[in-house]
């Protein structure tokens, strides 16, 4: 039976019910004992002299077009770990779904480099949490514990023109689990530009009972100077005009200070629940067009909520040719290119997703 103190390091010595199984190209089931049984494959040819055994399919190939299945589990179980690193020649080019007990609407749909918490990721950028690890080259690696109680489905769509090799492990436990697991979700949104004074919504329309885990945001500034004095607010159970939690300032939220400045150059960070992994500079510290990648993980702090939650974010800046003196000076609402990915898990299935933006709409550029 599954323990609620079934994962982390403290709790390696109990003794466990559990099956381990692992699903990747060499074995697409996760069957016991079937890994590495390909004849036939994409390094067939590399092997001839070796034979069966000896890294025959070690990836797939995604089609233009295509949604390719990466696994499908039956029964009760947890995904614990996912690891894959892809060929794509284009950001956000694919776009990874996940459906648990059988619902034909996904609880994951997100471009593939969001879901990592690297939406640029290129060039390569060390991002090293709890939660996500980005690693060299271009390694993406998930630890969110993902529980279901019939079935999960996992899929990759390739919206490209051009194939891309995809080279994925999904790991998982199969056991008897309890009842009172929420399912896990990751819901990706993105603006571009935010309409002049409004806020940008990293969540909304989620009912029922659970707890909001982390956020992702990928960040483009069009304005010139410091742009994160806007306040993050969680709206929960029935809030309407006023939130329950209200932040202080965007990269207070994300557990930094002052601009994330360090002797004016912005300083990236990776800690395990929070960080500015990335900061694309192409015009120098507070000119405009400069993009950060932050992450925030509520693992030693989730939100909890009963009834609904909403999320929503401000974008600040400061008006040019005020005074400097800061009581004088003046707010100015920024109309920047915002996406994010919010990471919540809920006791059902959620059905109310806003449709995931056409391909011209994810770019990049």
């Amino acid at each position: 039976m599954y323990h609620e103190m079934h994962h982390g390091a403290y709790n390696l010595c109990r003794l466990s019910g559990a099956k381990s199984r692992s699903i990747s190209p060499e074995n697409f089931t996760g069957e016991k004992g079937k890994g590495g049984m390909a004849t036939e494959g994409v390094s067939a040819r590399c092997a001839h002299e070796l034979g069966q055994g000896w890294k025959i399919n070690p990836f797939i190939i995604i089609q233009p077009g295509e949604v390719a299945v990466l696994g499908e589990i039956e029964g009760a179980g947890i995904i614990k770990h996912m690891w894959m690193t892809d060929e794509a020649k284009r950001s956000r080019s694919l776009i990874i779904r996940i459906y648990w007990d059988h619902s034909e609407v996904p609880s994951v749909e997100c471009p593939v480099g969001d879901f990592f918490a690297a939406a640029e990721y290129f060039t390569h950028q060390q991002l090293t949490s709890m939660m996500v690890c980005v690693n060299p080259k271009r390694a993406f690696n998930c630890y969110w514990e993902m529980p279901f109680y019939r079935h999960c489905r996992i899929t990759m769509e390739n919206t490209s023109p051009d194939p891309t090799n995809l080279y994925y492990q999904i790991d998982y436990i199969l056991d008897d689990l309890p009842q009172g697991l929420a399912y896990f979700h990751a819901q990706f949104r993105r603006v571009n530009p935010l309409p002049y004074k409004e806020v940008y919504t990293i969540l909304d329309n989620v009912h029922g009972k659970g707890q909001y885990v982390g956020t992702y945001m990928f960040w483009g500034v069009n304005n010139r100077g410091w742009w994160g004095e806007g306040e993050i607010k969680f709206y929960l159970d029935g809030d309407t005009d006023f939130p329950t939690i209200c932040g202080t300032g965007t990269e207070d939220y994300f557990c930094g200070s002052y601009n994330f400045d360090i002797g004016g150059a912005y300083r990236e960070y990776c800690t395990p629940y929070a960080g500015l992994a990335r900061v694309i500079r192409p015009d120098g510290l507070y000119e405009s067009q400069t993009r950060f990648s932050m992450y925030r993980w509520h693992v030693c702090d989730p939100i909890y909520f009963d009834e609904d939650i909403r999320v929503t974010i401000q974008a600040l800046g400061w008006r040019p040719g005020d005074e400097k003196s800061f009581p004088r000076r003046r707010y100015l609402p920024l109309q920047d290119d915002i996406s994010s990915v919010a990471f919540f898990y809920l006791d059902h299935v959620c059905e109310s997703f806003p449709p995931l933006p056409s391909k011209n709409d994810l770019e990049i550029n």
